[in-house]
């Protein structure tokens, strides 16, 4: 029996990692998923910075993460240093998003704050009124956007930026899959980061992404992202506003469900 998503294929381009869970959820609503990994993460080269800020972490007030990477690379960091995540400190930890918060619980730090909004600068704006004067420990990639940071300064606050991973670009593509997108045989591309976007720009080119964008729908995962593709000169036809497998395949499917809907009423 096909589900709601049956014939559709699908572009995920996150790290194939992180798309087991989309992978599953989308398979099991019939569509046909192909993994083009526009991104990669590796531990730092560097750690000298990361690993003083690990060592005294009984300095700052809060730590504050912005995506499921940074938790997972930051904890295993403590780790190797013999720190062990939540245990050293009397620190405060907020996440971006539910994903974020997940993965901050477990790994063993405390989940004090989450954002209501997918935006960094969002944690910044409600944090605002409390933390004049604290010192805040912001663990991020070595290409994140700077607005959190000074969103955070403005506001008062000390800020320490260690770099606890870095974002490579595009991994191993399987042949088919390569194919298949210069072809442009699918129906929707879906990203979640902007790094992403200039990663599949690069990798593929301007003609071919260009040819893509005319024939499938390009989803993006949040208003950075989805800014990220609009500033790139690219139509966005989905919006999940959570970073999670079932928002962005809800999203999906709300779209094909529309489509049929207005079909339907034309009809």
């Amino acid at each position: 029996m096909g589900g709601p998503l049956q014939g559709k294929r699908i572009v995920v381009t996150r790290a194939v990692e992180q798309s087991r869970e989309l992978l599953a959820r989308l398979e099991s609503m019939g569509a046909t998923v192909l993994l083009f990994p526009a991104v990669s993460f590796s531990e730092p080269t560097e750690t000298t910075e990361l690993d003083r800020a690990i060592r005294s972490l009984g300095e700052f007030d809060w730590i504050l993460f912005t995506s499921a990477n940074a938790v997972r690379f930051f904890a295993s960091r403590c780790r190797k240093l013999g720190v062990e995540p939540g245990q050293d400190g009397n620190y405060r930890c907020a996440a971006v998003g539910p994903a974020t918060a997940s993965a901050v619980a477990a790994e063993g730090f405390p989940v004090d704050r989450v954002a209501q909004e997918f935006l960094g600068a969002a944690l910044a704006s409600e944090l605002s009124a409390s933390i004049a004067g604290m010192k805040i420990l912001l663990p991020r990639s070595d290409r994140a956007r700077p607005d959190l940071p000074d969103a955070l300064k403005a506001a008062g606050a000390e800020v320490r930026e260690v770099v606890a991973y870095h974002t490579r670009g595009v991994g191993v593509v399987e042949p088919e899959v390569m194919r298949a997108i210069q072809e442009t045989q699918v129906d929707v591309i879906s990203f979640f980061s902007p790094s992403a976007i200039e990663n599949v720009r690069a990798e593929l080119g301007e003609e071919v992404l260009a040819r893509l964008a005319a024939k499938a729908a390009l989803a993006a995962v949040g208003p950075v992202t989805a800014a990220a593709l609009r500033s790139a000169g690219l139509p966005v036809a989905i919006v999940a506003p959570l970073n999670t497998a079932d928002s962005m395949a809800e999203a999906i499917e709300n779209y094909f469900s529309q489509s049929m809907d207005t079909k339907a009423r034309v009809v």
